[in-house]
């Protein structure tokens, strides 16, 4: 806070300047002025906040000082320096708005006392000053989102409002009072990256803000991730080859990345809504192609985005389960990466079609532990939740990975804990590799141990014998496919295991009382 001193007379300047430890009061002091009229040469420049002068001086007195000051800086504060001749004239000048005046005899402390009260009365008008700003502030933004998500329902009052913002910030160019709407808009979304997590981003976004503001017409909003900004279209300033200079020169500056979505032109305050929804849509798509060096983006850019696959292929979920039994991390991020990225590189990709993709991802990790923790107490308390989405411009790979990683944990600590684990690890083993060779020898080395051990103890502990064990599961596996898939007999076959239709044919008649057709036959007709 800055303090300048105002006397004609050179020893009282210089006795009020050094009298006084202004610094350690926490003022500022400015060099003293000898004249009235050399205070208002520097006021402009200087800016002081509190201003002490004598009330008699040559050419202007301290009173038409303190009347121009008031003019020039109404915030200013000025402290009166007076002799008992001028008591009276002191006190016409307190009810003309000097803030106090002293006596020129004043003790220090006395001196001290009045630039005390003069700061303390700039700091509660500071306060006042911020706390107006922020409840205004809050009042836009409330005000804002609810023209663009809602609408505001026939609220004249909040409209007026919304308008006196834009016609101040020269958005809207109408006329004060007359009912018309002159201008259009345009809403885009901006999101600036680079600077890491949380407070930078949000000082990024800020930053960012800043510059938008002083490059485009608009009117903005900072909002959690991203800010929101109102354009009012301007050929030369607004159309998109001069938008994404503006956005080039946000990434120049502030050293980052930057992404942006625009809706279309909004004719009048109630289309704004159908250029934010626009924006927003728009805006989804970040995450599928911000990182491919296109800074702006319209709805027209992705017309040929149709969508990609929704779910992964039984290949994908072989793999899955074969890393997920392995319990290797590394090799689990590694595939989640890289199937991950292969879609989110598809050029048809959408939202939409992603979101559901990497669900079925997290859906196969549930499906490999419901069947391998079959009979066991690897319930789901463990493992996350597969519902959720997930944040497409923030490494999904990252949130799948966590899921499955959660998935595999919870069935290795489990089976861990169990009596005889090896038992159980060899069971879902199985379960994973129906369709493959299962012969004792080649399971009981997956899990280290030798085969006539391995033998025994399976029998004890399941109550069946090994090959009793393979064949029930491959049998349970064919009724599921031959109830749920039209895949051919031929093929179901294939998928558990066996090569000779025939002898498929005989075990599934001897487990089930049906060939694998009468099955099929009866799972399709409708319960009487």
């Amino acid at each position: 806070m800055k303090l300048l001193i105002v006397d004609d007379e050179v020893i009282i300047r210089n006795g009020l300047c050094t009298v006084i430890d202004w610094k350690e009061l926490g003022l500022d002091l400015l060099p003293p002025a000898s004249s009235a009229e050399e205070a208002l040469e520097r006021i402009p420049v200087e800016k002081p906040h509190i201003i002490l002068t004598d009330i008699r001086m040559p050419g202007l007195d301290g009173i038409e000082l303190a009347r121009e000051v008031k003019e020039l800086l109404p915030d200013t504060e000025v402290v009166i320096l007076t002799g008992y001749d001028d008591f009276a004239y002191a006190q016409q000048a307190l009810r003309e708005g000097v803030t106090d005046y002293l006596l020129k005899t004043s003790r220090p402390e006395e001196i001290i006392k009045a630039a005390m009260k003069a700061k303390q009365n700039i700091l509660e008008k500071w306060e006042l000053s911020r706390q107006d700003t922020l409840q205004q502030a809050a009042l836009r933004k409330q005000l804002l989102e609810k023209l663009l998500t809602v609408g505001l329902g026939g609220d004249a009052e909040a409209l007026e409002r919304i308008r006196r913002w834009f016609r101040q910030a020269k958005v809207d160019l109408s006329v004060e009072g007359v009912d018309t709407e002159a201008t259009a808009f345009q809403v885009m979304l901006l999101s600036a990256s680079g600077w890491g997590e949380k407070p930078f981003a949000q000082l990024l976004q800020g930053a960012a803000e800043n510059i938008v503001q002083e490059l485009l017409p608009c009117v903005t909003q900072l909002q959690d991730d991203r800010v929101l900004v109102v354009l009012r279209p301007e050929p030369g300033r607004t159309d998109r080859a001069s938008l994404q200079l503006a956005l080039q020169r946000v990434e120049r500056t502030l050293k980052c990345s930057v992404f942006a979505a625009l809706g279309r032109i909004a004719s009048g305050y109630e289309e704004l809504r159908l250029s934010h929804q626009e924006a927003l849509d728009v805006y989804s798509y970040k995450g599928l192609v911000g990182s491919s060096g296109r800074n702006l983006l319209t709805v027209d850019d992705l017309r040929d985005r149709t969508g990609s696959r929704t779910v992964c292929t039984e290949k994908e979920e072989a793999e899955l389960a074969a890393i997920l039994m392995s319990h290797n991390a590394t090799e689990l991020r590694h595939w989640v990466i890289q199937t991950v990225r292969a879609q989110l590189d598809d050029p048809a990709a959408t939202p939409a079609t992603l979101q559901r993709f990497l669900h079925s991802l997290v859906l196969a990790g549930y499906r490999w532990l419901e069947r391998s923790a079959e009979g066991q107490d690897a319930g789901h308390a463990d493992a996350t939740s597969p519902e959720g989405s997930f944040a497409l411009d923030d490494r999904p790979e990252d949130e799948v990975f966590k899921r499955l990683s959660a998935i595999m944990t919870a069935f290795h600590q489990t089976i861990h804990q169990s009596r005889f684990a090896y038992i159980r690890k060899a069971i879902a083993y199985i379960k994973d590799n129906l369709d493959q060779s299962l012969s004792l020898q080649q399971v009981a080395r997956y899990v280290h141990l030798n085969p006539n051990h391995f033998s025994e103890v399976f029998k004890r502990e399941t109550g069946q014998t090994y090959l009793e064990f393979v064949t029930q599961e491959r049998m349970r596996r064919a009724a599921d496919l031959l109830s749920g898939t039209p895949s051919k007999v031929s093929e179901v076959a294939k998928r558990v295991g066996y090569e000779d239709i025939k002898y498929f044919t005989q075990q599934f008649k001897k487990f089930s009382g049906r060939t694998p057709s009468e099955f099929r036959e009866a799972a399709r007709k409708p319960e009487q």
